[in-house]
């Protein structure tokens, strides 16, 4: 059975595609249909990547949070630094400008210079009232300028919330229904009113420079970066796997049955989001360009198989038989340990890593069928490949490429292990130096118009990601309490030192509002209430609250009385700035409110994301580790020798502590986008040492077990197609250098250079390991007969060999 599976097994498969091309070319093609058809349920996200799993601790108290405040993510900032604002003609096309917008159903609530309310005392109904700040029918230069003067000076209620009271920076919250925040509505509403030409029209008109920010904007932006890269990415991946396949090859009809597979491999990969009914996120989205990247090296392979089979006897149905026969082994193994690097995201926890994982795992699969299937069938239907299109079997530059190498292995073993130690120091020093990142917007577009305004509110309101204070005081309306306020407002002072975040807000701003209202609007009086100030200024609070104002304190409190909330925002700072910040605000909360009569928990959109790379870094390890004992059990099935297991695996674990030291000393931190680094590059580059040691083996019986004939004769053969699928690979994933994210851009530099150190290892140490120790590893008894020997040629083969 197992001598079966291990030949005869392919040369029936190969018999049943060439005897079955045509059913085998419908079924192909009714297939991609069928997948094109699945492109309607393809979906963009509209949510940020959520990092942890649903039964995390973080996500539970953020979800508590939203039940009970709602959807903290739906305010949009229109801001700007213009000492012009405060004049009836800016006023005006301002009123023009937000007006419109505040008529779509999709806002919630405006906080705008024309709809600004300020509290007022009514002695009569001892409650408080909202009256507009701007009187619309006394507008005049001079009112302006004193409204202008009121508005930086005598609302400190305000200060920090809508304008920069040192810098003279103003800005307004739009605050959208929280039922559409999450949806395509939300991109609607944002392209709809707040697109390039209605806010040139604004600039022009008014000469004020417009700054636009806040989650739902820079989401839905964020999101349109993403849908535009898809199409570049594919393109030029296309294009440079394209040029490079045909400058390897000189063929025309090679390049575009190439082309035609990997194009067919990026259809089944969209329909394999449509079908699976998953969104396209930053992740998936890189999905079809590494389809494009990772298919063309399978064709290298197959391609060059046939050529070389070609050559050799010109027979053309039996170059494709041992195209599939001989080759469709070792292109199986090789796309499995590629799947089973990008398979490993999918034992984590995450979603977002779930999805990305079986999508591309699948269609690496898919990819393998598509190559063993199409190349072989359409070439049956070709003439025999001229001789120019064999010539680059034996370019000038190729042999100098492997002439070097077999010099380098055979004249400097010592150099070898010597450069590979100081490496590897080089590498674990690096790791020691690595960061972690947990910032949302660190690998947003830097040159996008939406970052550079997030840098603007960063300056002038100190950030734009909004960090959530949840207090539970265990009793109905407990949250008004003198006790609790006072509490509240010291955390708050705690919060105002901290250079990275911005001033909060609370019902504790609120309740120093009315007092400075209670007090004839007095800036002098912004202030928490004495103890003899408390019954009748809360009573005004109460008695305002039950007239239809409900709105004055439900942003702060739920309806119960029992939670209350406290709002900042914060910068674009480091995990481990973040890491200080929370265990300063934690120490502060252990001291005010004690666990017996309180509950505080952190949450917002800024931590839970924090917090999710945290715990995406701990996985990094555990699917690392997963990828290696998964790909060693594969290379036991291969080899059946543990040694044999352990030197495949030297030269490609090797590069992962080289780039890993390389993002140290170079300060790329680990974030989400980069920790897929190791895993992808760790499944693509174990392909190279399968083939080699394949080959490596088959030298071995047709030598007699001469080492160093059959080292040097599998670097001659096998060096060429490891040499033109990594350059294919390098080039490939550096097409994601061409991405305005950052971690795309990580992503691409960094899985492209860990497959160029791979290459070279697998060229150079790999050879040098094995012939330094020949002794222990190259013996009948040691090195067992493999269970399935890739590349062995079939006896007719090797007589053909001996005779040449």
């Amino acid at each position: 059975m197992l001598k079966w599976l291990t030949t005869s097994f392919w040369d029936f498969i190969a018999s049943r595609i060439l005897r079955n091309r045509v059913v085998l070319l419908i079924t192909l093609t009714l297939f991609t249909i069928f997948m094109a058809f699945q492109w309607k349920n393809m979906r963009f996200t509209y949510t940020e990547a959520n990092l942890l799993p649903d039964h995390h601790e973080v996500n539970i108290q953020y979800n508590s949070f939203l039940e009970k405040f709602g959807e903290e993510g739906n305010l949009i900032v229109i801001g700007f630094k213009d000492s012009t604002f405060f004049t009836p003609k800016n006023i005006k096309l301002w009123e023009n400008f937000i007006g419109e917008i505040k008529k779509d159903k999709a806002v919630e609530l405006s906080l705008s210079i024309e709809d600004l309310r300020v509290l007022q005392k009514d002695t009569s109904e001892q409650s408080f009232k909202l009256v507009p700040f701007i009187n619309n029918e006394k507008i005049s230069e001079s009112y302006l300028k004193e409204k202008e003067q009121e508005f930086f000076n005598n609302l400190p209620f305000y200060e920090g919330m809508l304008f920069n009271k040192e810098s003279g920076a103003i800005r307004f919250a739009i605050y959208i229904d929280k039922k559409i925040v999450n949806t395509s509505a939300r991109k609607d509403f944002v392209i709809k009113y707040l697109n390039d030409d209605r806010i040139e029209a604004f600039e022009k008109a008014s000469g004020i420079d417009l700054k636009i920010s806040g989650m739902p904007y820079i989401r839905t932006l964020n999101s349109q970066s993403i849908i535009d890269e898809i199409g570049l990415f594919v393109g030029a991946a296309l294009l440079i796997t394209s040029l490079l396949f045909f400058f390897f090859f000189r063929s025309f009809r090679a390049t575009l049955i190439s082309m035609l597979i990997v194009i067919i491999g990026v259809m089944w990969s969209f329909g394999t989001l449509g079908l699976l009914n998953y969104e396209i996120t930053v992740l998936t989205a890189i999905i079809p360009p590494l389809i494009i990247v990772i298919g063309i090296p399978n064709c290298i392979f197959l391609i060059n198989k046939y050529q070389q089979e070609i050559k050799k006897h010109g027979n053309k149905a039996k170059s494709l038989q041992r195209v599939i026969s001989k080759v469709g082994n070792a292109t199986l193994m090789t796309n499995l340990t590629t799947a089973a690097g990008f398979a490993t995201f999918i034992i984590t926890d995450s979603e977002l890593l779930k999805e990305f994982g079986i999508v591309a795992s699948l269609n690496i699969l898919f990819l393998f069928f598509l190559c063993l299937i199409i190349i072989p069938i359409i070439y049956s239907y070709m003439p025999l490949p001229k001789e120019k299109h064999l010539a680059h079997l034996g370019k000038n530059y190729i042999n100098s490429f492997v002439k070097w190498i077999e010099n380098t292995i055979r004249k400097h073993p010592i150099a070898i292990y010597i450069s590979a130690i100081a490496l590897l120091v080089f590498g674990i020093i690096g790791i020691y130096q690595i960061k972690i990142s947990g910032s949302i917007i660190e690998d947003m577009p830097k040159k996008a118009g939406f970052f550079q305004d997030i840098v603007f509110y960063e300056k002038e309101f100190d950030g734009v990601m909004p960090l959530e204070i949840m207090i539970d005081t265990k009793k109905p309306k407990r949250a008004l309490k003198s006790a609790t306020l006072k509490r509240i407002n010291e955390l708050q002072e705690t919060i105002e030192e901290i250079p990275e975040l911005s001033k909060p807000v609370s019902v504790v701003n609120l309740v120093k509002y009315a007092k400075q209202s209670f007090y004839n609007g007095n800036p002098e009086y912004y202030e928490l209430p004495t103890k003899q100030e408390e019954t009748f200024i809360l009573s005004y609070i109460k008695n305002s609250t039950k007239k239809g104002n409900e709105s004055m304190l439900k942003s702060y409190v739920d309806s119960t009385g029992q939670y209350a909330r406290v709002t900042t925002f914060m910068r674009d700072i480091g995990t481990d700035k973040m890491k200080k910040i929370e265990d300063r605000l934690q120490e502060k909360i252990n001291t005010l409110f004690p666990s017996e009569q309180y509950t505080v928990t952190m949450t917002g959109k800024a931590y839970v994301f924090e917090k999710g790379t945290h715990y995406l870094v701990k996985n990094l390890v555990l699917s690392l580790l997963f990828a290696i004992f998964l790909i060693s059990l594969l290379m036991a099935y291969l080899f059946r020798s543990f040694k044999m297991i352990i030197i495949s695996l030297l030269p490609n674990i090797l590069p992962l502590i080289i780039t890993a030291g390389v993002m140290g000393f170079f300060g790329i931190p680990i974030k989400p986008s980069t920790i897929l680094v190791f895993s992808i590059a760790f499944g693509i580059s174990v392909d190279d040492t399968i083939h080699f040691l394949a080959k490596y083996r088959q030298e071995l019986k047709a030598n007699n077990w001469k080492i160093k004939k059959s080292v040097f004769n599998t670097v001659k053969e096998a060096g060429i197609s490891m040499f033109y699928t990594s350059v294919v690979l390098f080039f490939g994933f550096s097409v994601f250098t061409l991405s305005s994210f950052g971690g795309t851009v990580a992503l691409g530099s960094l899985v492209a250079a860990t497959l160029l150190f791979a290459m070279l290892a697998n060229l150079i140490l790999l050879p040098a390991l094995l012939l330094t120790l020949e002794k222990t590893i190259a013996n009948e008894q040691e090195f067992i007969e493999p269970k399935i020997d890739i590349l062995a040629e079939d006896k007719e083969e090797e007589e053909e060999n001996k005779n040449e």
